[in-house]
């Protein structure tokens, strides 16, 4: 089964998340900085969302840049991941009207470990669809400690939510940073296989 289809419908669900999102921001009541300063913090949730969902969407590329065969199992841990990532306009916008509180902080980190863990189920899933085929994926993402490590900081996001939201605020933005610049490792290793015969 090709992925071409899969990787047309991905990005044009993420680009779709992306744009209702936007569209959730509010412009301010007035016309000077006083106005603009109530806005902030939406402003400042939607620029860590659309980090996040760009991460999603440079990963899942190199992600299946690696990958040569898909299944249904394939299809469906893709539609599971798109489901979580499609939540994301709905946890920006409570953060953003309710900034600094328990619950919509605790729902926001829900919902990004929840990503977090179907991002994973899809690496384990194409893996297994590679089984008796090219062994490159797996070589490529080896023993993917910045998972294991952003799945840690957005588990301890949420009940820190209930003892001080600036906390978990804090392990949230960590985990943007750490993922900020792009996994080379896919990228890097699959050069080096196509150098190989030419040696």
């Amino acid at each position: 089964m090709g992925k071409t289809r899969l990787e047309a419908f991905s990005d044009g669900v993420i680009a779709i998340i992306i744009t209702i999102m936007v569209l959730e921001l509010r412009a301010p009541h007035g016309a000077d900085w006083t106005a603009l300063r109530a806005v902030v913090p939406s402003l400042l949730w939607y620029v860590l969302s659309f980090v996040f969902l760009g991460i999603y969407w440079n990963n899942h590329h190199h992600l299946l840049q690696a990958t040569e065969r898909i299944n249904g199992a394939v299809l469906w841990a893709n539609l599971h991941l798109l489901f979580w990532l499609s939540l994301v306009p709905f946890v920006t916008s409570w953060m953003g009207e309710n900034h600094n509180t328990p619950v919509p902080t605790a729902l926001y980190g829900g919902v990004m470990l929840m990503c977090a863990i179907a991002f994973t189920i899809l690496v384990r899933v194409l893996l297994a669809a590679q089984r008796g085929h090219s062994s490159r994926l797996a070589a490529a993402i080896g023993s993917d400690r910045k998972a294991m490590i952003s799945l840690g900081l957005y588990a301890a996001a949420i009940p820190l939510a209930f003892v001080r939201p600036a906390i978990s605020d804090v392990l949230l933005v960590t985990v943007a940073l750490i993922w900020f610049v792009p996994d080379s490792r896919i990228e890097s290793r699959l050069q080096a296989a196509e150098q190989e015969p030419a040696r």
